[in-house]
């Protein structure tokens, strides 16, 4: 029954006809403080629904203020991690709800944060684990961000580490990674390819080229990404709910870099 409930749970937050996603993670709040674009969490979330995003990631506190009364309805990712900005050790994440807290809550699924290199490494990867296991026996779904930042590492966004992220959440047992751009299409193909998993980009800090944020996306599916988990870059955006159709029309249309502008321009 627990496989049963899974598949459900995972069409809340993945597209079943395209078996692709796009998520907006809002769970900014713990580690930076309600900036622009997230004070007002009704408004954030509803304008990500208008666009037709397939679910958010919010922390466990903001459930109730995003919740849907009424319109379309979309996927609840619930954040399991967190650290805040204000600590010397903003890399090193801790669990701060679990799987049985917040699926009583009505997650869909729920998320965690890893930064591979940390010198908290080892304390994270054991959470891990515990939140992989517990997300199997009760049927969620987990969703693995996972970054490689620490003394060891030169270049996040390198092929050669990003592609060991995503192998690190294949094999303790996420459903879908969420990893970083790489650059090009080729270099991602790397990552995709050594993955049996979904996996999904970063949007990253703030962009000023809505082309360049597009053409990211498209890189990635074309190099067998499933998707997008985009925040700043959505949430922020002049018009959000026009920038996650634009995404929404290379994640699961297939379209262009030129259409999916044209969707920003015209509206």
């Amino acid at each position: 029954m627990t496989f049963l409930g899974k598949q459900i749970r995972m069409e809340r937050i993945i597209n079943r006809n395209t078996g692709n996603t796009v998520i907006v993670p809002m769970d900014h709040g713990i580690s930076v403080g309600p900036i622009d674009g997230l004070k007002d969490m009704k408004t954030a979330v509803q304008n990500v629904v208008s666009g037709g995003a397939n679910a958010i990631v919010v922390h466990k506190g903001l459930i109730n203020a995003g919740h849907r009364k009424q319109g379309s309805d979309i996927g609840l990712i619930v954040h399991l991690s967190a650290s805040t900005i204000l600590t010397p050790y903003p890399n090193s994440k801790t669990l701060v709800s679990s799987v049985e807290e917040v699926i009583k809550m009505g997650a869909d699924a729920v998320s965690i944060h890893l930064n591979l290199g940390d010198d908290n490494e080892k304390d994270m990867l054991k959470d891990f684990g515990k939140v992989s296991y517990d997300a199997r026996t009760w049927g969620l779904p987990l969703l693995a961000m996972i970054y490689p930042r620490g003394k060891k590492i030169k270049d996040e966004y390198d092929v050669k580490f990003v592609k060991h992220a995503a192998r690190v959440g294949n094999e303790m047992g996420a459903d879908l990674v969420k990893v970083s751009y790489t650059g090009s299409p080729e270099t991602f193909y790397e990552v995709t390819s050594g993955c049996s998993i979904p996996v999904v980009i970063a949007g990253g800090a703030k962009m000023d080229s809505e082309e360049d944020i597009l053409e990211m996306v498209k890189g990635s599916i074309d190099a067998g990404g499933s998707g997008v988990s985009i925040g700043r870059n959505v949430f922020q955006h002049k018009n959000p709910e026009l920038m996650v159709k634009a995404i929404s029309s290379i994640v699961h249309e297939k379209r262009s870099v030129e259409d999916a502008l044209n969707i920003l321009t015209q509206g």
